[in-house]
């Protein structure tokens, strides 16, 4: 039998990109609307305690922040230890007001499973250290890691 053979045959499919920059600059739009950048702790100074073993946490959406320092404007501040979340300083007795905004914050499964980070200078007094855990506790927030860094071992 013969093949029949027309003048399109040898013409391969085009696939048109006209609408490729659109879907390209709607990703980048999304991403940009979505993303959640953190603000830096500018308000307080401190030194995180060094450690041996460390362990870093694979569930970031679960993770709250609490800093625990001196505040760099000491004029304005005084120099005793302050707590700040969220760029603000707090007292001790807001910390279960502040775990329950980000609990409500977390969808309803995972409400329990919330993980208090505290960065601590390594001056803190451990009573301000002690109040801090105690109201987490009451927040029912008793997943708490604490800041550290390596330990970098001097050579002799």
């Amino acid at each position: 039998m013969k093949s029949f053979k027309t003048k399109f045959s040898n013409r391969e499919a085009a696939i048109s990109t006209a609408a490729l920059p659109d879907i390209i600059f709607m990703l980048l739009f999304f991403f940009m609307v979505t993303t959640v950048l953190r603000k830096s702790d500018d308000n307080l100074k401190y030194k995180i305690p060094t450690a041996e073993q460390l362990k870093q946490i694979d569930e970031k959406s679960l993770i709250s922040q609490i800093t625990i320092g001196t505040p760099k404007d000491t004029e304005k501040y005084g120099t005793e230890p302050r707590i700040e979340v969220d760029g603000k300083f707090i007292e001790v007795k807001d910390i279960v007001a502040f775990i329950m905004k980000e609990k409500d914050k977390l969808p309803m499964y995972q409400r329990d499973q919330i993980i208090v980070m505290l960065k601590a200078d390594e001056d803190v007094p451990m009573g301000l250290m002690t109040d801090v855990t105690q109201e987490l506790k009451k927040a029912n927030a008793r997943r708490i890691i604490y800041g550290a860094s390596w330990k970098v071992e001097e050579k002799p």
